[in-house]
């Protein structure tokens, strides 16, 4: 990381980092233009422009930005990634804050202060703009709006979230808080913040949010169906290492986080029985596109019943990890094994249900396809279900209650 013409006086109360690749057309009337914003804030403050590898002539504008604007500095990083940018110039910043908007600045400044105000008092340890807020102000296009609300309501239910916006452009964190959590944040990209906000929540850090008024730019260079592709493997990564223990959240949270008083929901999905049900459901419809895919792919190469079984154990597997660690909330590896071990005991019940259903329907018609196979062998796994729910509810609400009294 290269950091040239800095120009500020030392340890200024709040770092804006703008990170950038090929922005050489837009950089100075973003930078003016928020220069100028901060010249009335009532603290000091500087810009840096974060340089990921351009091509163009971005490094070369900055720099005149740097030479002629006080208060401005330049970092250039040798490889993309506007996560990777700002995990580093974020943990190396001495300011007080560092926040970090887009360049295009989509979200109006007049958030700025309401943003950084939090942390500055010490109440919060994060906060962000949200465009999803009810008083927020928003314009964008349908699609782009279907796809954001589509996303964070997928973090809401499978993660557990409960922050409003996960992508909003306009972002900021105590700095001090940033050196310790960063460094557990595995992505270089647009899941960056994503996954730094799914780690402060289990860590216990407080998130302030915001609400703005943001204006799309019909112009944006960033391909949606990438990153969304990008951002759901994200989920998948940071799920499976919540979901074995690889993260050190109990030592995060005994040094770092505040104290977390019970709720009665967790981002409008209630606990208990009806949160139960509604995030069993969900991981339920992803087994049973799961178990027809494999059934189908199978069915040629071994026949139905062993098709059946062998697509039903898979995705059993693969279910009682998911319910474990989403639905009823229980981390570690602590127990694991034995839990799959009883899993595979509800799965046999399951499949004998199926079992039974198919060789019924080859009893009666001999000659039905695989695709009435499937079809009869997803009505008999809705009920399989049912078992299934109720089992795995016992299973680990036995578990927790041996946590609780340990």
């Amino acid at each position: 990381m290269e950091v040239t013409l800095d120009r500020t006086p030392p340890h200024p109360t709040l770092d804006v980092v703008i990170p950038v690749y090929n922005e050489e057309s837009d950089l100075e009337g973003c930078v003016r233009r928020l220069h100028a914003h901060l010249a009335t804030t009532p603290f000091s403050a500087r810009i840096t422009v974060a340089d990921n590898a351009s091509t163009d002539r971005t490094l070369a504008v900055a720099r005149g930005l740097a030479e002629t604007l006080p208060r401005v500095r330049v970092v250039h990083l040798e490889q993309k990634g506007r996560g990777r940018a700002l995990n580093a110039v974020w943990r190396e910043s001495d300011a007080e804050v560092v926040c970090y908007m887009d360049v295009d600045l989509s979200t109006d400044l007049n958030a700025l202060m309401p943003l950084v105000a939090p942390l500055l008092s010490g109440h919060s340890d994060i906060a962000i703009g949200s465009r999803l807020s009810r008083s927020a102000r928003v314009i964008r296009g349908t699609k782009r709006e279907f796809i954001s609300r589509g996303y964070n309501l997928l973090l809401r239910t499978a993660m557990h979230a409960r922050f409003t916006d996960a992508q909003c452009g306009f972002k900021a964190i105590r700095t001090d808080v940033a050196r310790r959590l960063l460094p557990h944040v595995e992505d270089t990209g647009w899941f960056f913040d994503t996954e730094m906000l799914v780690l402060a929540e289990r860590v216990g850090l407080r998130i302030a949010e915001v609400p703005v008024d943001w204006i799309d730019d019909p112009d944006s260079k960033v391909d949606i169906v990438k990153t969304a592709t990008e951002d759901l493997k994200g989920c998948w990564r940071v799920a499976r290492a919540l979901g074995n223990g690889d993260l050190p959240i109990a030592e995060l949270r005994a040094t770092m986080g505040r104290n977390r008083l019970d709720e009665p929901e967790v981002s409008g999905v209630p606990r208990g029985m009806i949160g139960h049900l509604v995030r069993f459901g969900i991981i339920g419809v992803a087994s049973t596109i799961a178990f027809a895919l494999l059934y189908l792919a199978l069915h040629p190469l071994v026949g139905a019943q062993p098709a059946n079984f062998l697509a039903l154990l898979i995705t059993a597997v693969l279910n009682t990890w998911a319910n474990r660690a989403f639905t009823f909330g229980v981390r570690g590896r602590e127990g694991a094994v034995g839990h799959q071990i009883q899993g595979i005991a509800i799965f046999l019940v399951g499949w004998a249900i199926s079992a039974l259903a198919l060789y019924v329907l080859h009893a009666d018609f001999p000659h039905a396809d695989k695709h009435v196979d499937l079809a009869v062998l997803i009505g008999a796994n809705l009920l399989a279900t049912v078992v299934r729910f109720v089992s795995l509810r016992w299973v680990f609400g036995r578990h927790q209650q041996k946590e609780s009294t340990a």
